[in-house]
């Protein structure tokens, strides 16, 4: 039997956290035996605001060392640097060439972020064109994606559609975004209601850095926002959103179903042994990759 491919991509910009880990490279690293892995260190997104070229190639270098550390295995996937392949930026342009300029312009991040500069760059707008080039030159089945991702993976549907109708043969394999179960979407802990992000990892009490030593960790998750009372339940009251973020990381972590995760929390007394162990199952998935 076949196996189905994957293409997945990370930039190497910023601190890699707990969210881009339990968010992406924890899946990717379960899933080598299953699929046929494509994992791609994505520098020419970088490029989408301005770099220092010798931060980013140390960035690059150490996103590729991290996730070999993390336990992406070359003898079961592939992984490489986008920019050491140039039929990326060569095949961006030929998906220019038959790509609606309405289609870029309907893009919720591009929107969202071009409302916030005064001076917008051609590749911001053009950066999902980049992206579908990526995924559909590897004739990728799947795209593991977080929902802020997935109206990009649905652009690259409509342009490998529209090419392959054009030239009238199915040239492209039409791709599915897959959305994780657990650790899709992990929220800051000083703002549960926001994604944890990388442009904002060095904010002390936002996200916890995969080099973060324990004692860091540990701070991190005691600051961590929750609310005023106690009860420790998974919720989708906007109240309970720093309580939710937590026991929705301590599932990730450790791969227990709800049920399994609020049993674990019984006899906790209160919020603080909520932090605690939270911030214990952490420090033990993240160890060893920081040794390595």
């Amino acid at each position: 039997m076949t196996k189905k491919r994957v293409f997945s991509g990370i930039q190497p910009t910023g601190n890699l956290h707990l969210g881009n880990y339990l968010g992406a490279i924890k899946n990717w690293v379960a899933g080598q035996e299953e699929k046929e892995n494509f994992f791609c260190v994505v520098d020419l997104h970088s490029l989408t605001v301005p770099q220092e070229p010798e931060d980013l190639r140390f960035q690059t270098r150490s996103l590729a060392a991290w996730l070999l550390a993390a336990g992406i295995d070359p003898d079961k996937s592939t992984l490489f640097i986008q920019s050491h392949v140039r039929a990326h930026a060569e095949g961006c342009w030929l998906l220019n060439c038959i790509t609606p300029l309405g289609w870029l312009q309907r893009m919720t991040q591009f929107k969202d972020k071009a409302a916030k500069q005064e001076s917008v760059l051609t590749g911001l707008l053009d950066y999902p064109v980049l992206m579908a080039g990526d995924i559909i030159f590897y004739d990728a089945d799947e795209v593991p994606v977080g929902e802020d991702q997935k109206q990009h993976v649905e652009l690259t549907r409509d342009i490998a559609q529209r090419f392959n109708s054009l030239y009238g043969q199915d040239f492209f394999v039409i791709p599915q975004p897959i959305i994780p179960k657990a650790g899709a979407r992990v929220m800051g802990l000083d703002d549960p209601t926001a994604k944890m992000s990388k442009s904002l990892a060095h904010v002390r009490g936002h996200a916890v850095r995969l080099l973060d030593d324990p004692k860091e960790i540990e701070r991190s998750f005691k600051r961590a926002v929750t609310d005023s009372g106690r009860e420790i339940v998974f919720s989708d009251d906007p109240e309970k959103a720093g309580v939710n973020n937590l026991l929705g990381i301590y599932k990730a972590v450790t791969g227990r179903s709800e049920a399994e995760v609020l049993a674990d929390f019984a006899d906790a007394r209160g919020y603080g042994d909520l932090k605690k162990r939270v911030a214990e199952v952490v420090i033990a998935e993240i160890a060893p990759i920081r040794e390595r």
